[in-house]
């Protein structure tokens, strides 16, 4: 990734700063994303450091004439607690300007992968909360997951179909399958909704012997 990012500052020497955090922004942020699952905080820092190595270097070919402030007060600015932000402008989509600041590793927080308990059973109706809590967290880690969430919210008028109160990310929300997918329910829109976390359990309370899936009819409609 180091020698991708090394090859893009170079081929852009004489680029604007702003052209070229907009080259590098997706490099960067892709690479952590991908490893974000990991115990990957030093690793982060260390891959920050050198790229900001290699864009100063940049910088002061740029300007072999000027001092070392002059270069930091025209290409690294302060953002927050940060004082080292490489920024640089671009036009906007209706030619604005707008200012860009490249995008470093460090920031992005570290969410660690959750095992699967060994001894679920997907097709036993006691795992079945378990599960969809499960997905839940995967949907609201991925964006296609977040698009999924907001359809069904929008959907439910913001509402939990069960006690009609409001679904808010203070009292957090699960999604759940009206037919079980331990009884064959499928992963469709249809078969989903959003139900607050104490609906969920009581949903899935108890129900004897039969294993049947409670009846959440309330508050439902055609879409």
């Amino acid at each position: 990734m180091l020698r991708n990012v090394r090859g893009v500052i170079k081929a852009n020497k004489s680029a604007a700063a702003g052209s070229l955090i907009c080259h590098l922004n997706p490099l960067i942020r892709g690479w952590a994303m991908y490893h974000g699952h990991v115990v990957s905080a030093k690793v982060f820092q260390s891959v920050d450091h050198a790229i900001f190595q290699a864009l100063w270097r940049w910088a002061r070919r740029r300007h072999p004439n000027k001092g070392v402030r002059w270069v930091k007060a025209r290409y690294f600015h302060a953002l927050g607690d940060r004082h080292w932000v490489f920024s640089g402008e671009v036009r906007g989509r209706k030619g604005q300007p707008q200012v860009v600041h490249l995008f470093t590793a460090h920031t992005l927080p570290i969410t660690r992968h959750t095992k699967i308990a060994s001894r679920v059973n997907p097709y036993d109706p006691q795992w079945e909360v378990y599960l969809e809590t499960r997905l839940g967290r995967h949907m609201a880690a991925s964006l296609q997951g977040r698009k999924t969430l907001l359809v069904l919210w929008k959907r439910q008028r913001g509402r939990c179909p069960h006690c009609h109160e409001l679904i808010t990310t203070t009292t957090g929300w699960h999604a759940h399958h009206k037919v079980w997918r331990s009884l064959g329910g499928s992963y469709t829109m249809d078969n989903r909704v959003l139900l607050h976390p104490t609906c969920h359990r009581q949903v899935h309370h108890t129900l004897g012997s039969t294993h049947r899936p409670p009846p959440v009819t309330r508050g439902f409609g055609k879409a």
